[in-house]
C-alpha cells in the first residue's frame, strides 16, 4: 500500500500476483521515470534553441574581429600621425625631399632618435598588431605618393595602412576600404 511517504513507500512484492513460473511481481509506489515522449520533446526544444544560437554566435565572433580591426587600424594610424607631427615640429630629423612619414612600420616599433640635447629614443608602437581579418596578419601599405585608392605600395614611406582582406563587413562595406 502506498502511503505517500517516500521513506515508508518501498517496493512491495506480492506473491499473490506471481505468474506460474514462480517469479514475484514487483510494484513501485510513486515510481519516477522519463518517457520517450518527454525525451523527444526535450530534444526538440534543445535543437530549436541551438539553431538560433549558432548563427548569433557567428555574428558575435565576426563583430568582435571587426572591433579588433578598428582598434588596430586606429592604433597604427595614430602612431603614424604622431611620427609625422614630430617630423613637422623638427623633433625627428628627416632628409630634405622626404615626406616625413616613417619608411616602414618597423620604424614605429624600433623607435627613432629625437633632436634634443639628451639622446632620447622615441617608440610609437610596442609591436605591430596583426591584421585580424587575414591569416597572414600582414597589412596593406600606402605611401604618400600613392593614389588614395591604390592597392600597390610605392615603398617610399608608410602614409596609411589597410586590411588585405577581400571579405565584407557586417555593415556591407569591404574591410580593405576601412
Amino acid at each position: 500500500m502506498c502511503t505517500g511517504n517516500k521513506f515508508l513507500d518501498k517496493p512491495m512484492i506480492y506473491k499473490d500476483y506471481a505468474d506460474n513460473r514462480g517469479a514475484y511481481g514487483v510494484f513501485f509506489c510513486n515510481a519516477w521515470g522519463v518517457t520517450l515522449i518527454e525525451l523527444m520533446a526535450t530534444l526538440a526544444i534543445i535543437s530549436i534553441l541551438s539553431t538560433g544560437i549558432i548563427p548569433l554566435s557567428q555574428v558575435v565572433y565576426k563583430r568582435t574581429r571587426e572591433l579588433e580591426l578598428r582598434n588596430d587600424l586606429r592604433l597604427i594610424r595614430t602612431a603614424i600621425d604622431e611620427y609625422k607631427q614630430l617630423v613637422d615640429e623638427q623633433i625627428i630629423p628627416v632628409d630634405k625631399g622626404k615626406s616625413g612619414y616613417p619608411e616602414t612600420l618597423e620604424v614605429l616599433v624600433e623607435g627613432v632618435d629625437l633632436n634634443q640635447a639628451v639622446k632620447v629614443k622615441k617608440k610609437f608602437l610596442r609591436r605591430i598588431p596583426p591584421d585580424p581579418m587575414t591569416e597572414s596578419g600582414q597589412w596593406g601599405l600606402r605611401s604618400y605618393a600613392d593614389a588614395p585608392d591604390s592597392r600597390i605600395w610605392g615603398g617610399q614611406d608608410v602614409y596609411d595602412v589597410y586590411s588585405l582582406s577581400d571579405k565584407t563587413a557586417l555593415d556591407g562595406s569591404l574591410y580593405r576600404d576601412w
